[in-house]
């Protein structure tokens, strides 16, 4: 399992909950952006640039994707693709896209797009506040601890029984 993260979008907070979080757990996270991205010093974590141009990240995050892999972004497309090809989506304000809820989420996206379309100010989303970096932190912590363990003891060996 590897944790993919659309990087360009963001934030910089989530970032480093995602570098300690790779410390803690020796899950691999790789950081996809069209521009060069600053990581730390890690054998857990990596970064791959792509061209600029639309949708090339997210192009390259599906094109890697394995099965039950978990992706950190906040582009509703991307989130329905990783579903589709059976990964995990979360976004940085912790909410955990489902097969239930990525239709709705996707059609409410379309809707908004056709509004600013005909001119209409629809605003963004509010900022990242203390509490949704509280929650990206917890849903992380939850979905790492339920797909992480095997990982994290991979490589270590055991010892023998003593009979």
């Amino acid at each position: 399992m590897k944790v993919w993260v659309d990087a360009d979008a963001c934030p910089v907070v989530i970032k480093e909950i995602l570098f300690k979080a790779a410390a803690r757990t020796g899950v691999k996270t790789v950081l996809v952006a069209n521009r060069p991205m600053k990581v730390p010093a890690s054998s857990f974590v990596s970064s791959v640039l792509v061209s600029a141009g639309a949708d090339v990240a997210d192009a390259e995050i599906v094109k890697r994707l394995n099965r039950g892999d978990l992706v950190i972004t906040a582009d509703i497309p991307l989130a329905a693709d990783v579903i589709a090809k059976g990964g995990h989506a979360l976004n940085p304000r912790g909410e955990l896209y489902s097969a239930e809820s990525i239709g709705s989420r996707l059609s409410m996206r379309d809707f908004m797009d056709e509004l600013r379309a005909d001119g209409i100010d629809t605003g963004g989303p509010p900022a990242l506040n203390k509490a949704d970096r509280q929650a990206f932190a917890n849903r992380l912590d939850s979905f790492l601890s339920a797909h992480a363990p095997k990982i994290k003891n991979a490589g270590r060996k055991t010892a023998p029984p003593p009979w």
